[in-house]
């Protein structure tokens, strides 16, 4: 099993981040889950890739060639894919996953983010995700989520595919039991 982690190229402003990002490396390691992430070896990304493999677990890195120097791809990992692109780099981490954990982080894991719930939300995948509240980062998203739920833009059964967490081995518990929804996208206004 492996678990494919979003996360910050940059630790954030608060140390909270960092410890988080040691904690699920950590954890995955030792319930001998695999990591694959975006391959580099600075900020969050590092931190969580270099305690995966100080507990003797997998690390498996994608990284899109042109951004090889400006990630600073990391040299140590289990294995490090190259690719052509970002799009790329997103269908070979689903590919290479059971499942997404978001750690704080800017842009690019709101992208990896929204594309995995996406494609989960299409029954493209039955895999799970959710997020690492560090802090109450996530929160501000858990309320715009639940905004879509009241606006009728999200159902409540795909809104229930993410999941959020203040500690890592609550998700990785909720995980072991997920089974994704079976219910259509598309909301009618006769279900109102």
């Amino acid at each position: 099993m492996r678990i494919c982690v979003f996360c910050g190229s940059s630790q954030g402003r608060s140390p909270a981040y960092a410890a988080a990002a040691r904690d699920l490396g950590s954890l995955l390691a030792r319930r001998g889950i695999g990591l694959v992430y975006g391959g580099g070896n600075v900020g969050l990304m590092g931190i969580l890739a270099d305690a995966v493999l100080a507990e003797g677990g997998e690390a498996i890195g994608v990284i899109p060639g042109a951004l090889v120097d400006r990630e600073l791809a990391h040299a140590n990992l289990t294995q490090l894919v190259i690719v052509d692109s970002m799009h790329v780099r997103k269908q070979r981490m689903h590919d290479l996953s059971d499942g997404f954990i978001a750690l704080p982080g800017g842009f690019g894991t709101l992208d990896e983010l929204f594309e995995a719930l996406t494609w989960a939300q299409l029954g493209m995948h039955g895999k799970p995700l959710g997020l690492l509240d560090v802090d109450g980062f996530w929160q501000p998203l858990r309320a715009l989520v639940e905004r879509q739920v009241a606006e009728e833009f999200v159902r409540p059964h795909h809104a229930g595919m993410l999941f959020c967490a203040a500690a890592p081995q609550t998700l990785l518990d909720l995980f072991a039991s997920y089974k994704a929804p079976d219910v259509p996208k598309w909301i009618s206004r006769r279900e109102a």
